[in-house]
């Protein structure tokens, strides 16, 4: 172990950042010690992952971000993973971080950035096939909920959640009913498939679910009827109940699907929420593309792509402000004429639409949209000395969500705004080397939770993404 004296005075010597022996990344006047678990004590390890990560760290000139890619890129498998088998299969339980329970968002986009790797690595194929697995039993178990138990037969363990008045079902943790939930696991699937060509864990289970998440998209179209779904929730904060009995706001039948709760977790407002309406098009198109391939089902992938073109044609028909400047998307609408104009930062956002898949980066409505929720046209975007950013009511006003910078980066090919994002992210993780949910506008030391996986892997494979398309960035110390 390098002591403290010889590691004052080799960085004395030092002309730059390095990393020392022992995992110790310094640079003159400061060390970053890794705060990774000790490896005895990690969730799962992956070769595939540990080579990534080497080989990209080494392509990052400034010590610091180094440091906190070495930290964030691997902390889902490191704290969050739990592998095993689970009626005769392979299972993955993921769970967000500080919450014990499984989202079917998180859990699909804390691995994402590791799908590239699977065909090397035959851990992380095992993690998929568990993964698409549980996520299959779930959307089996109940459709409707966002989040499940690790054991499908226990009661939610979730304080918050154990009194909700909705039709709670053992193995879920909580139900609010969020379009995204069925769409993550789409994304992940199609991503593993087109990654590594693997149909194992497209089985029966998996087919009847994916016929389920149909269902339920035709069924909260809500064209015959308010449907199935209802929630309310005793609470002092309005965004976790849902008006009318828990059917929410009235809408007229346009043909977009209803979302009781945006990606936050929080109530909509207008039920037609348009980031998830589009990113459920792009999910039943893959959808589509995948049941045709592997499981020869031409009837349900046809239903899925005419599906998705009634929601498209809806979307663009009742989701679109027109403004002096041109056209953009609301946020969410009613179908009757009323839109709210926002942005949230949990994806699926108006932010993050090139990075779901559902337009091009430099289609010309997205960058009006663009231009609109990274300004105070948007209430819940945020400026302060410390940075600027879009938060949204979940942790209210001045709360910045480094999610949604991260967003700004992935969405824009200007180095200079890259680095600007950078930046933000550098000098607001408050000392800790990790991501947070958001911090204050002003002061990065007031954030809220430490330990929150989803964004800390955004964080890593936004760095993976820009050494291969903005090397340049990161290699300025």
């Amino acid at each position: 172990m390098t002591t403290r004296r010889n590691l004052l005075k080799w960085m004395a010597l030092a002309p730059a950042a390095a990393l020392l022996s022992d995992g110790v990344i310094a640079a003159p006047g400061k060390t970053f010690i890794s705060q990774r678990p000790p490896v005895g004590k990690r969730k799962f390890t992956s070769a595939a992952v540990e080579k990534l990560l080497a080989q990209t760290k080494a392509r990052i000139a400034d010590p610091e971000l180094a440091w906190m890619f070495e930290n964030c890129f691997p902390n889902t498998p490191d704290t969050t993973v739990n592998v095993g088998t689970l009626g005769g299969k392979p299972d993955t339980f993921i769970v967000t971080g500080d919450i014990d329970a499984m989202w079917m968002r998180d859990s699909s986009a804390q691995v994402w950035p590791y799908v590239q790797l699977a065909k090397q690595d035959k851990a992380l194929q095992q993690l998929f096939r568990g993964l698409i697995h549980r996520h299959a039993r779930c959307i089996r178990i109940d459709p409707y909920a966002n989040a499940f138990m690790p054991d499908p037969t226990a009661k939610s363990n979730l304080d918050w959640a154990q009194h909700d008045i909705t039709d709670m079902k053992p193995g879920v943790a909580e139900r609010k009913w969020e379009i995204d939930s069925l769409c993550y696991p789409i994304r992940l699937a199609h991503g593993y498939w087109k990654a590594t060509g693997d149909t194992t864990a497209f089985d029966d289970d998996w087919h009847e679910a994916m016929r389920i998440v149909l269902k339920t998209f035709r069924e909260q179209q809500r064209k015959d009827g308010p449907g199935p779904y209802q929630f309310q929730r005793t609470s002092p904060r309005p965004t976790e109940s849902q008006f009318l009995l828990g059917y929410g706001n009235p809408t007229k039948p346009v043909g977009m699907i209803h979302a009781m709760f945006r990606p936050s977790d929080d109530a909509t407002v207008y039920p037609f929420n348009i980031p998830g309406n589009l990113f459920a098009v792009t999910s039943l198109r893959q959808l589509a593309e995948m049941l045709r391939a592997i499981r020869h089902d031409e009837a349900t992938a046809s239903d899925c792509v005419a599906l998705a073109d009634e929601i498209q044609r809806a979307v663009h028909a009742h989701g679109v402000i027109h403004g002096d400047a041109g056209d953009y998307w609301a946020y969410e609408v009613d179908g009757y004429g009323n839109q709210l104009f926002m942005d949230d930062a949990n994806v699926p956002s108006l932010l993050a639409l090139p990075y779901l898949g559902a337009c091009t980066q430099d289609d010309a409505r997205y960058q009006r949209t663009r231009a609109q929720v990274w300004s105070v046209r948007n209430p819940y975007f945020f400026k302060g000395s410390a940075g600027e950013g879009i938060g949204g009511p979940h942790e209210g006003l001045r709360m910045i969500w480094p999610m949604s910078i991260m967003m700004r980066a992935f969405t824009t090919g200007n180095a200079s705004e890259i680095a600007q994002c950078l930046a933000w992210l550098k000098s607001t993780h408050a000392g800790t080397g990790f991501m947070h949910e958001a911090f204050d506008q002003d002061d990065p030391a007031k954030y809220t939770r430490a330990w929150f996986a989803w964004a800390n892997t955004l964080f890593g494979e936004l760095i993976v993404e820009l050494a291969d398309r903005h090397p340049d960035v990161l290699r300025k110390a």
